[in-house]
């Protein structure tokens, strides 16, 4: 009787087993869904020279699938003191936030009070204070690219189509957002796989590259899609050059457009649009020169390029500066410090528009930490700091 007890009492255990079992598993998961990544604060041994200029925001992509995309920031706000970078804010300022940023952020801007956040991946844009990075809320928006902002509104440019859709993703399109209310209220469909954007006077211009199509060989897209505000209609197409991807306006209201060309046969390069007589925008001429990034200060066009070989299987990376008013490339260099050719994949790069000192941005090997490197008006290498995963798209933050 008593060894029938024990084996009773051992089959009943043996039964709600799995049952603990999953239940432990689950809490354990849940446990780990709200582990904070603590925030680090980096001393770069730099010093600060005041301006309007408070602050950096730092949007590091993070590898695709892996979920770890993540915030930084460079506080420029104390002229007494040295330069503080800060590392992986979002996480910190938002525990309760699910999976903090997400997958693959792509753009970084500031408008007005608020920060935004283009998660490419998670299908999202994530809204912030710009002064805490304290999340305000989110505007879901699939397989989003860019950002650009004219009066309450945002314009968010997005493939619509999955990332896995390839060749038989539908055209693009670009959102319009209240900033206030972030709600969307209108869209106009474009190009294939819209990028980048840039708005002169009524008109949205918008960079498409058609890059899902020309992975799978039928053609990368070559225009410019050109919108009018006002009704939110697409009224012409610019033709360019293939794969078009960033485009950014100059004060002489020229638009620089970068093409990254097939890979193969037809490399990158960068144009030029020019306003006609009657306002409408036409190509104005190139640059066989390969430009990954840009960043536009007066009449200084700074850039890198990295131009991938299909044919020989390497990267090879440039840096320059070109005169916006004379179309011309008047240095080749940014930098005679040997920092700077240790930089193993330029991934962004931007201009401090009152001092000029700049920084560049290294993805290294993609898969673990990047670094940020800061550069003097003159090109002397300053600091260095490690980021998050890919760092690639920053914005700076002014005083009220």
């Amino acid at each position: 009787m008593k060894r029938k007890v024990i084996i009773e009492a051992i089959s009943k255990v043996r039964s709600i087993l799995p049952f603990y079992l999953f239940t432990l598993l689950l809490l354990c998961a849940c446990r780990q869904d709200v582990m904070i990544v603590p925030m680090e604060n980096i001393d770069t041994g730099g010093k600060t020279t005041k301006s309007e200029i408070i602050g950096m925001y730092l949007l590091n992509e993070g590898n695709m699938g892996s979920n770890k995309s993540s915030l930084d920031y460079l506080d420029l706000s104390d002229s007494n003191s040295t330069t503080h970078y800060y590392r992986n804010i979002y996480s910190e300022r938002n525990p309760s936030t699910v999976m903090s940023l997400g997958d693959v952020g792509n753009d970084c801007q500031i408008y007005g009070s608020r920060l935004w956040l283009v998660i490419n991946c998670s299908n999202k844009v994530e809204v912030a204070r710009a002064d805490s990075a304290i999340r305000i809320g989110k505007v879901d928006i699939p397989n989003c690219r860019y950002v650009s902002f004219k009066d309450q509104y945002a314009y968010v440019s997005s493939y619509v189509g999955s990332v896995y859709s390839g060749s038989s993703s539908p055209l693009g399109s670009v959102y319009k957002v209240d900033t206030l209310s972030l709600q969307k209220v209108d869209s106009c469909a474009v190009g294939y796989q819209p990028e980048e954007m840039a708005i002169i006077d009524n008109k949205l211009y918008v960079a498409n590259s058609g890059g899902y199509q020309g992975m799978t060989g039928q053609g990368y897209e070559s225009t410019v899609s050109v919108v009018d505000l006002a009704t939110m209609k697409e009224i012409d197409k610019i033709v360019v050059a293939p794969n078009l991807h960033h485009v950014k306006a100059d004060k002489y209201n020229q638009l620089w457009v970068t093409a990254r060309g097939n890979y193969m046969d037809e490399e990158s390069t960068i144009w030029w649009l020019v306003p006609d007589a009657n306002g409408n925008m036409k190509v104005g001429g190139h640059l066989d020169q390969p430009v990954s990034d840009l960043c536009i200060v007066g009449d200084s066009l700074y850039f890198y390029g990295s131009q991938w070989s299909e044919v020989t299987m390497t990267n090879t990376v440039t840096y320059g500066i070109i005169n916006v008013r004379t179309h011309q490339i008047v240095s080749t260099s940014l930098s005679d410090a040997p920092e700077i050719s240790k930089i193993r994949m330029p991934y962004g790069i931007i201009v401090n528009p009152i001092h000029r000192d700049f920084y560049l941005m290294d993805a290294k090997n993609y898969v673990s930490s990047g670094e940020l490197l800061h550069f003097l008006p003159d090109g002397t290498f300053d600091w260095k700091v490690k980021t998050g995963d890919i760092p690639a798209h920053a914005a700076w933050r002014f005083a009220k």
